[in-house]
């Protein structure tokens, strides 16, 4: 096995691992297995299917809920000029493609050498994941009901962790910085004056200030 494809197989292992945690606290939050089903296989991003169930769990509406899942998916949109020069066949081939960038394919796709290898990569790493994600998220709404509470076993923490991990890279820089601590903030106050969901996409408000700073701020 070419090293690029076995690469990808191992990242999609570990994004499995994740996608069990997934599948148990939307158990926990009441969606069926169908549910499940469908929401892994059309919505593939493991961050907004978090997003979603979190708010579903804790009482927020579905527009929150979906509102939420959307916020947190738009940055793969950021992703199609990265990946756009490696499909340019048929219309089928395209659409699938569109469902297949996210993070990781297109990190695997954008280390290589050359574009051949960087589509073989991309089409790989995608196959896994999807294959796995699903796979992870049935065992884990089935492994749910057997379980009980997930907070009893830490999972719970799943979501703010994976939050987390997208915000982390960014800290590095000056806009990053302010988006996270303006949007904490905002955050925190909206938590006892709105619905659940509603401070998640208030906080996205911060991502103003933040480009603000990147354009006309002082150099991060």
């Amino acid at each position: 096995m070419a090293v690029h494809r076995r690469e990808g197989l191992f990242l999609a292992i570990a994004v499995g691992v994740v996608a069990v945690t997934f599948g148990v606290l939307a158990e926990a939050a009441g969606l069926s297995l169908p549910q499940v089903i469908v929401m892994s296989t059309l919505v593939f991003t493991g961050a907004s299917q978090f997003a979603a169930v979190s708010v579903i769990d804790s009482g927020g509406s579905s527009g929150a809920a979906v509102g939420s899942a959307m916020l947190l998916a738009a940055r793969n949109a950021l992703y199609g000029p990265v990946v756009a020069r490696l499909f340019r066949g048929a219309v089928g081939t395209r659409a699938l493609a569109v469902h297949m960038t996210i993070d990781e394919t297109t990190a695997m796709a954008s280390v290589q050498d050359d574009d051949a290898t960087a589509a073989d990569a991309f089409w790989w790493t995608g196959i896994w994941l999807w294959s796995l994600w699903n796979i992870g998220s049935i065992a884990g709404a089935l492994l749910g009901a057997l379980i009980g509470e997930p907070e009893a076993w830490g999972l719970d923490v799943a979501f703010p962790a994976a939050f987390l991990s997208l915000l982390v890279p960014h800290l590095r820089e000056a806009p990053g910085r302010v988006a996270a601590v303006l949007g904490a903030a905002l955050a925190i106050v909206m938590v006892p004056l709105s619905p659940a969901g509603v401070p998640l996409l208030v906080a996205a408000i911060a991502v103003g200030p933040a480009l603000w700073w990147r354009v006309r701020g002082p150099a991060s």
